[in-house]
């Protein structure tokens, strides 16, 4: 009963956690998916550094220019320009596979990593090794994002559909509609498309967020900064937050583009795998296009974690 318990303990806290920071994601997968190429006018349309500069006809200055202009694009302008052209609910795109998600993948990883947690610590000294916290993490999230892996390429998708121009938009309903005309028009194997970059992200995220969690609050409480309670849950969670982010960002802009690139039958796709997604994203863009959308990804990291966490040290106390 007591792994059962763990599981309903982690998929209540993640569902909470994801709904309440969604729209942040969404603006977080807009961010990075700035600067894509993709279709025929995609270079035209996005200004990507790289090819702005094999054309003779632009103007350095111009390109320059149009470069520092895409690059004020912050999350705040990000959110304002959604609400403004898609509406309200547009922030809210997606929300269905979101809990799709973290009821598979969310609810699979805290389960797991909580029985291994329980497993692996000292009965005498009641303390786990930071290493083993760290294995506990990359067994979960492996585990969870296999699992949980097409609601994320549905959610992906959901969340940057309003991107697209009219015509291209593919205007799923909900996440159910998604999958079922994926596996229709693609294959069953497009529901597991970026598949090793979510295992990967995962379990980075999962090993950097619940390891850390369980260190920065165990030493806090070792050191006697402070006591067991609501404000050592959000100074850990938070900092757990952003550890993970920092760990995360590069594997997630690419697990972003590979999930939401739209294959044409009979031509080649945007890109073949994760790698030839991160050379060409870092040829066209720079190195630091894999931190793109770092500052949602903290501001959904933080709050996201600080919920989970909160949520979850309440709701055990409770089932």
């Amino acid at each position: 009963m007591g792994g059962v318990k763990s599981f309903i303990e982690g998929g209540i806290a993640s569902i909470v956690a994801g709904c309440s920071t969604h729209p942040l994601d969404l603006i977080k997968v807009r961010m990075q998916l700035q600067g894509e190429a993709q279709g025929p006018n995609a270079a035209a349309q996005n200004l990507r550094p790289s090819l702005a500069f094999q054309t003779n006809s632009t103007p350095s200055s111009t390109v320059r220019l149009r470069q520092a202009t895409a690059a004020r694009i912050g999350p705040l302008a990000t959110g304002i320009r959604i609400f403004k052209t898609e509406g309200f609910r547009a922030l809210f795109s997606g929300v269905s596979a979101t809990v799709l998600r973290q009821t598979l993948y969310s609810t699979t990883r805290m389960g797991i990593y909580d029985i291994l947690k329980h497993k692996w610590t000292d009965k005498e000294t009641n303390t786990m090794p930071l290493a083993s916290k760290i294995l506990a993490g990359l067994i979960a999230g492996g585990i969870g994002a296999a699992v949980g892996n097409p609601a994320d390429v549905a959610m992906v998708r959901m969340q940057a559909d309003g991107r697209l121009p009219l015509s291209q938009r593919r205007n799923y309903t909900s996440v159910v509609d998604a999958l079922a005309r994926m596996t229709k028009q693609e294959g069953i194997t497009s529901l597991w498309r970026g598949s090793s970059m979510t295992v990967n992200r995962a379990m980075l995220v999962t090993a950097s967020q619940l390891a850390s969690y369980d260190q920065i609050k165990e030493t806090i409480l070792a050191k006697g900064w402070m006591k067991d309670g609501l404000c050592t849950h959000v100074v850990a969670s938070f900092s757990a937050g952003f550890v993970a982010a920092v760990v995360s960002n590069p594997v997630d802009v690419i697990k972003t583009r590979v999930m939401n690139m739209k294959v044409v039958p009979g031509q080649r796709p945007p890109y073949t795998g994760a790698l030839d997604c991160a050379m060409k994203t870092v040829k066209a863009e720079g190195p630091m296009a894999l931190y793109k959308g770092f500052i949602p990804t903290i501001s959904r990291q933080g709050p996201f974690t600080v919920v989970l966490f909160v949520t979850l040290e309440q709701v055990a106390r409770i089932v």
